[in-house]
């Protein structure tokens, strides 16, 4: 039973961390919708034969989502592999509880890493035939069997070892005795693109690998080639598991794969808007003065910038959502603020929200729109919103 006192702490608490809730989302902030999230993991294994696995990849902070967050939800809805591409993300899952198997898809070369890799209970991605000794020679002091994911480079020409090669590193691994092979894996360099010509021939260097590996009797629990767009463009590509990073959250790899299945965008980018003052004709808004106001304009300062994560290229190029309505951003994005012309919006005030990613009403900006604008890809978009923006998840 409480008495007073300790009530009177709990209450106090929970004010405390409300109000604190609230302040939060003063300035800017994301918003990640985890049931949409769960949505596409259900939409994705939905295209899956029952028996591949889905692995999510969650590696850059779920690509700016949440590595914790998102994992605890993913696992719920389908997934049952995780994926991350260094060892601190590694820990930090284990840390908050995560319990699911982790691949690592980055190298791992030094005894000081396998040793906090065995600890963690991760399996790492060996990419050659010089970190067999080294693997063996570690887990053996410690006493350890690790099950290890074995890279075949097909084209990628980044990890791993090439595909004309794999049969002695593979056969080195297979006779190590601390090392169980896990998996043999490759990954395409050009699944996004509509002539599959590449990924083709990439896909056939994949087959004859395993199959000289088979012939030798060389056993292999799972083979994956598989990223988001190749899961999306044919179900021959799914083998035993297939990684799935940015349809997960929603953002398909390509607009020809969009008909594949329906995704729902996770993330969300709002700001409020922080003052309003109208500006006569012939007035330089901004660093460099690189808008000059035609007529008198109503502008408002939104309290987001590009040490938030939105890229200063886009300056005068840049287009919001205000209640529902669109505005273009004007002059110079600078660190941490942002203005807009909102004459044409007469009830604007002060604290009204501004989406930048995201829908508002029946309008919608996406990430695949500020990347064509600025020549780049959705995933270097999503990974730029710095933690300086709280994640809300919904």
């Amino acid at each position: 039973m409480l008495d007073g006192e300790q009530l009177s702490h709990i209450v106090s608490q929970a004010c405390r961390h409300y109000q604190f809730s609230k302040a939060i989302r003063q300035r800017a902030w994301v918003e990640i919708d985890h049931q949409a999230l769960a949505a596409n993991i259900r939409a994705l294994r939905g295209i899956l034969a029952p028996q591949t696995a889905l692995m999510a990849v969650v590696k850059a902070d779920a690509y700016g989502h949440g590595a914790v967050k998102v994992a605890e939800t993913v696992l719920k809805a389908g997934a049952s592999w995780l994926a991350i591409a260094t060892l601190g993300e590694g820990v930090e899952l284990r840390e908050a509880g995560i319990t699911a198997p982790i691949l690592v898809l980055g190298a791992t070369n030094t005894t000081e890493e396998i040793e906090a890799i065995a600890h963690w209970d991760l399996q790492p991605t060996l990419c050659n035939l010089s970190q067999v000794a080294i693997f063996n020679e570690t887990l053996a002091r410690l006493g350890k069997i690790l099950p290890v994911h074995l890279k075949i480079d097909t084209g990628m020409s980044r990890l791993g070892t090439r595909w004309e090669e794999a049969l002695p590193f593979v056969a080195a691994v297979h006779q190590a005795p601390h090392l169980n092979i896990a998996s043999i894996y490759s990954h395409f360099a050009t699944a996004d693109d509509p002539d599959p010509t590449t990924m083709d021939q990439q896909h056939q260097r994949f087959q004859v690998a395993i199959a000289k590996l088979e012939q030798q009797g060389i056993p292999i629990p799972k083979r994956h080639i598989s990223n988001s767009a190749a899961t999306l463009h044919s179900r021959d590509l799914h083998y035993d598991l297939v990684r799935l990073g940015l349809s997960i959250y929603g953002v398909y790899p390509a607009p020809h794969l969009s008909p594949k299945v329906r995704l729902k965008p996770v993330l969300q980018v709002k700001a409020r808007i922080t003052q309003l003052k109208t500006l006569p004709p012939d007035t330089g808004v901004s660093y460099g003065h690189r808008f000059i106001t035609a007529t008198d304009t109503k502008t408002a300062v939104v309290g987001i910038g590009y040490a938030d994560g939105v890229p200063r290229r886009l300056s005068n190029n840049l287009k919001v959502l205000v209640n529902g309505a669109f505005a273009p951003q004007i002059g110079a994005i600078t660190m941490d603020q942002l203005m807009l012309d909102v004459s044409h919006l007469p009830d604007v005030q002060v604290g009204d929200v501004v989406t930048l990613i995201g829908t508002d009403h029946d309008q919608q900006l996406t990430v695949d729109q500020w990347a064509n604008q600025l020549g780049t890809i959705s995933w270097e978009i999503l990974c730029g919103f710095k933690h300086r923006l709280p994640r809300i998840n919904l």
